[in-house]
């Protein structure tokens, strides 16, 4: 037992150090670029040190009274600060579920300005938001290790997404940049899906390797029926994502309710101990997700100074700077083909969205843009081909012994799961983390889409 604690303790230093380096790195050679080509206006803020040492957090979303809030309790083992749960939309607020010494809840004012919480980010969305935000804290052996967030059940019609006072859509986005794991829960009685969360998936789009279904409540319908939601829930998704990809699917009744067909007890087990055991590996895979998460970040920080700059040198001289500027953005389409094509730039590291962009870049002023500093691009591609392959070399060949399978038996034993990987330790260092779609991997094309012309007008 000596031994193989030493053995952790050593992959757990190991580990932090990594992580340490990550921000120094960040600090040192992404940040200036990112300061200079404005990445924090077109696309996320700046990292802070919280969100590099923060925990793993996994994303609940779903349609209302599909069992997400249940899901969370069922997985703790016990009621948590706020907890609302019913047959009726409940949850009409976001939720961070955050281990702390005492049970309390913590206003979402309060939660964006803790240090040592990755939430400062959220402050750009306005008090509508901050109000309908706010933090459960407890002491908890699964908190220890990861964050849960819950959201508020989506229904259908505009009525709710009117009345809102904030972009649900965008803040999910946000959260999704910087979890670990999307689960998407449904109703095996209602597959439904909205347009609002129809919207809400396709915004996911870049983090599609974070995301997993739960069909939830699979036992009050007997095994026929559930063959069929299955397929439909499949075909369903594969029409909203568009990608020949199969997600992964877990199939059970997550609360602490006896089965209403017992036949299917197995299936539900076995499935439950998978989804678990994908649980468990996030606090393995933390470093590496984070590592994954600032490779993304650089290739579109590096495509973004780019584009500012390639911008910034259509301007002319003396007059007609307004012009030019409308011309470009009305154009936006073709300056992408021609950065792509004159700087060598993979199509998959360009902003998906054109028209978001075009809509950032009527607000500013082209000729007050930078150009491109060639210190700027030498450190990012250090950083990419040098640095990042080497702290990959550091990290532990294999983070925790995983020759014991997880228990499934009860409650307790899963909590008792997820909890054996201690947390990282509280480092120190400065900076901040996150990215869209940035710089995962894409196949290229020769082709973008046409900027619609609304885009300039606006």
């Amino acid at each position: 037992m000596a031994a193989e604690a030493s053995q952790v303790n050593e992959r757990d230093a190991a580990t932090a150090q990594v992580i340490d380096e990550l921000k120094a790195l960040y600090k040192e050679k992404l940040l200036p670029m990112e300061q200079a080509s404005k990445f924090d206006y077109f696309h996320t803020p700046f990292m802070t040190d919280a969100e590099f040492d923060s925990r793993p957090s996994v994303l609940l979303v779903g349609q209302y009274s599909t069992g997400k809030t249940s899901f969370i309790r069922y997985l703790l083992g016990t009621d948590f600060p706020g907890q609302r749960i019913g047959p009726e939309p409940t949850t009409d607020r976001f939720v961070a579920v955050v281990h702390g010494d005492d049970e309390h809840i913590v206003p979402g004012n309060a939660l964006c300005v803790a240090p040592d919480l990755p939430f400062r980010g959220l402050e750009k969305f306005g008090m509508s938001f901050l109000n309908k935000f706010e933090g459960s804290q407890l002491p908890n052996k699964v908190l220890e290790n990861i964050t849960l967030v819950d959201t508020p059940g989506i229904l259908s019609g505009s009525k709710q997404r009117d009345d809102r006072g904030y972009d649900f859509v965008q803040v999910c986005r946000w959260f999704a940049e910087r979890c670990d794991m999307i689960l998407l829960l449904f109703d095996a009685h209602k597959l439904d899906i909205s347009d609002e969360f129809r919207t809400v998936i396709e915004s996911f789009k870049g983090h599609d390797d974070k995301i997993r279904c739960v069909l939830n409540k699979a036992d009050q319908i007997d095994r026929q029926r559930l063959m069929r939601v299955y397929g439909a829930l499949m075909w369903a998704m594969g029409k909203v994502l568009k990608t020949p990809e199969v997600l992964r699917v877990y199939i059970g009744s997550f609360w602490d309710q006896p089965l209403l067909y017992e036949d299917l007890a197995n299936l539900f087990e076995k499935e439950e101990n998978d989804l678990m055991s994908d649980l468990r590996d996030l606090p393995r895979n933390s470093a590496v997700r984070k590592i994954n998460e600032l490779v993304k970040r650089a290739r579109l920080a590096k495509v973004n100074a780019h584009l500012i700059s390639y911008l910034k040198s259509q301007m002319p001289s003396f007059s007609g700077h307004a012009k030019k500027q409308k011309e470009l953005i009305a154009d936006l389409a073709k300056v992408f083909r021609t950065v792509h094509k004159t700087q060598n730039l993979p199509i998959g590291d360009f902003p998906t969205d054109l028209q978001a962009f075009g809509a950032k870049l009527t607000e500013l002023n082209f000729t007050k843009f930078n150009k491109i500093k060639q210190k700027h691009l030498d450190q990012t591609e250090q950083l990419l081909s040098v640095d990042i392959p080497r702290l990959m070399e550091q990290l532990p060949r294999q983070l925790y012994d995983r020759s014991n399978e997880m228990p499934v038996n009860d409650v307790a034993a899963k909590m008792a799961s997820i909890a054996t990987t201690p947390p990282p330790p509280p480092l120190s260092s400065t900076t901040s983390y996150s990215r869209e779609n940035g710089g995962a991997a894409a196949e290229e094309e020769e082709s973008l889409p046409d900027v619609p012309v609304s885009c300039a007008a606006s």
